[in-house]
């Protein structure tokens, strides 16, 4: 049976992928770092998936959690924050834990994944945002954050492919998740006539897109924008 690790695993994105791969066939193992309440109602839902406490940015967590394991075949690093804030009023606290969760927990995940993948291959997927490519406005730590985690992408790809480890991001654009609960419904509306399909995408739209790009076997290195026409 084929292993799969999502961090960031008990909600939204994270938790949709769980289901997706669980269905595939893989033995899923998803990671989150606070609340305990969404870890338990996730465990509910997703039964055979296992729901494991691990702060993605901090090593020592990181590399134990992949220590347990003997191999893995896929990881997808969804872990992630979000700040929106104009950036004269961000603080460095704030500012380091947008950086250290939404592009450290992708470099320390992918360190010690890659050291369970060499043997055999594998594939990593990253989640970055729209902003990533974009930039968006009071969103620019978030936005740096993302596009950092692009970058490591490509570089990732090309660095690991003579290992056969396939390195691929999924770009979500504006998605029906709790990181979008800030916005009211006339913001939602108002974003929605910005989308060419006019709708926001949902986490399961975003998880077939994540289980395409770790099984496909001739894809690395690919940025896939899934954000119904945001950014053409």
């Amino acid at each position: 049976m084929k292993r799969a690790i999502v961090t960031g695993g008990t909600r939204g994105i994270g938790l949709a992928a769980c289901r997706l791969f669980s269905e595939r066939g893989y033995a899923v193992t998803a990671t989150y770092s606070h609340s305990e309440q969404d870890a338990e109602r996730a465990r509910e839902l997703l039964p055979s998936v296992k729901f494991v406490k691990s702060d993605v940015c901090s090593e020592r967590e990181v590399e134990a959690l992949f220590e347990s394991f003997s191999s893995l075949d896929v990881l997808v690093c969804n872990a992630g924050v979000a700040l929106f804030q104009q950036v004269q009023d961000v603080t460095e606290a704030e500012y380091h834990r947008v950086m250290d969760t939404d592009m450290g927990g992708v470099f320390l995940c992918a360190k010690h994944a890659v050291r369970k993948m060499l043997e055999r291959g594998g594939a990593i997927v990253n989640i970055a945002s729209v902003w990533g490519e974009t930039g968006g406005s009071c969103e620019s730590v978030y936005s740096a954050a993302k596009g950092a985690v692009i970058a490591f992408t490509k570089a990732l790809a090309k660095e690991l492919a003579p290992a056969r480890i396939r390195v691929n991001c999924v770009s979500p654009g504006v998605v029906e998740t709790a990181m979008n609960g800030r916005l009211n419904e006339e913001e939602k509306s108002a974003l929605c006539e910005e989308i060419p399909l006019g709708r926001f995408a949902t986490p399961d739209e975003i998880a077939s897109a994540i289980l395409f790009l770790a099984e496909h076997p001739y894809i690395t290195g690919q940025i896939l924008g899934v954000n119904g026409g945001f950014v053409i």
